[in-house]
């Protein structure tokens, strides 16, 4: 039987919702009906998708930036958030996005507020968007921090997509060198084996080594590999602990190259999450507990904790920054002027700006950079196999034609 997702209105004016199987939309109406309950929506649940939203899959950041732009200028216009919301949703490509849209409409006829209906969707509505949306609302101001949502969102988005393109090629490249390389290791060098077994006589030493890789390579194969997913997986289940998460986090921003980068686009998020959220009337502790949940990195995350446990003591953020030994001096520095000067907003926009184009520059040089090393790499291990394949060949040949 299909299975319906519902929200109702009781007779005590609360708002409730479900999930139920049942033979039909209509036989469902019939029995909320009976049970007194006004009904307010009832959406039919796609085969195979879980209950409470498990597993759901998450709506594209271009679709909230849609979202939260047009919301915005249909509030500006006078629209109503129930009309909105209802041209929003008809209008949605995206069929996920389109049932939650409609689901929220359901909990905002019912009563609630935008900001508690987008709370009840946390795979979608990240904490930050919902705080963003509620201090939109406290202040009347929904629609020119929607359209400052659309724009954070939209910034955050371009960054993560140059990192990503940063850092596919190299790796698409290393993962190919790797393959070509046990390839010719375990399917071309021993092919050779029995080309030298008939030549005779003493192998080269860089020959030999890479007969005997070859051979253990082929014997140990299976085991090598099982072991490699073994390690794996016990890898992964580290990283899913808080010291496996520290311990990773760390390792990151001390990797050669790619470290710096990640530092850089760490603190462009920090700032300009914080920014944000100050600048639309967050209050400061529930910021720094937004951008620590928020910061991708869990030296950051602590960091932000660290400062938001200082300000709540009455003392400044700066310092605990500046003992994470994370931040830079400069961006210290800066955060503790805004402080002084009543401008932390601005200073922190500042940063942020800086570090945004640092990242640009930092992706163009790590780009142009790595792929020469990978290049040089990869050349001088094929080369080195073919060398080695050879010099047997070589030296067969001055012998039998010394001159």
């Amino acid at each position: 039987m299909p299975t319906f997702t519902y929200v109702v209105k009781d007779k005590a004016g609360h708002t409730r919702s479900g999930v139920l199987e049942t033979a039909s939309k209509t036989a469902l109406v019939e029995e909320l009906w009976k049970q007194d309950l006004l009904v307010i929506s009832v959406e039919e649940r796609p085969s195979g998708q879980p209950l409470f939203g498990l597993g759901q899959p998450r709506v594209a950041t271009q679709q909230l930036v849609i979202f939260a732009r047009q919301l915005a200028t249909m509030v500006a216009s006078g629209i109503p958030i129930v009309g909105s919301l209802d041209v929003l949703a008809e209008q949605m490509e995206d069929r996920t996005f389109r049932r939650t849209l409609r689901t929220i409409l359901g909990h905002v006829q019912g009563g609630a507020s935008l900001s508690e209906a987008l709370a009840k969707h946390t795979r979608i509505f990240s904490e930050f968007f919902v705080n963003m949306v509620r201090a939109g609302e406290s202040s009347g101001r929904l629609d020119e921090i929607l359209d400052r949502l659309a724009g954070y969102l939209e910034k955050a988005d371009m960054l993560r997509n140059k990192v990503r393109a940063s850092l596919f090629y190299p790796a698409l490249v290393s993962i190919l060198a790797f393959s070509i390389t046990a390839f010719l290791v375990i399917v071309v060098v021993p092919k050779f084996q029995g080309i030298f077994t008939s030549l005779g006589g003493t192998l080269p030493m860089p020959t030999q080594v890479l007969l005997t890789l070859s051979a253990f390579l082929r014997k140990y194969f299976l085991l090598m590999g099982a072991a490699g997913v073994v390690a794996l997986a016990a890898l992964r289940v580290f990283l899913t602990t808080p010291v496996g998460q520290l311990w990773f986090d760390r390792v990151k921003l001390r990797l050669p190259l790619v470290g710096p980068l990640l530092l850089k686009v760490a603190i462009a998020r920090f700032t300009r999450t914080l920014a944000t959220l100050s600048k639309s009337g967050v209050p400061i502790l529930t910021s720094l507990e937004i951008v620590a949940k928020t910061a991708g990195n869990r030296l950051i995350e602590h960091a932000a904790l660290a400062a938001r446990s200082s300000i709540r003591e009455g003392a400044n953020i700066a310092d605990p920054l500046a003992k994470s030994r994370i931040f830079p001096p400069m961006v210290t520095r800066m955060i503790s002027v805004g402080e002084k000067t009543g401008e932390l907003e601005r200073m922190l926009s500042k940063i942020s700006e800086f570090y945004e184009n640092e990242v640009d520059t930092a992706v163009a040089a790590l780009t142009s950079l790595i792929e020469p090393i990978i290049i040089a790499v990869l050349g001088l291990i094929i080369g080195s196999i073919v060398i080695a394949l050879f010099l047997p060949i070589f030296k067969i040949s001055q012998l039998v034609n010394p001159y």
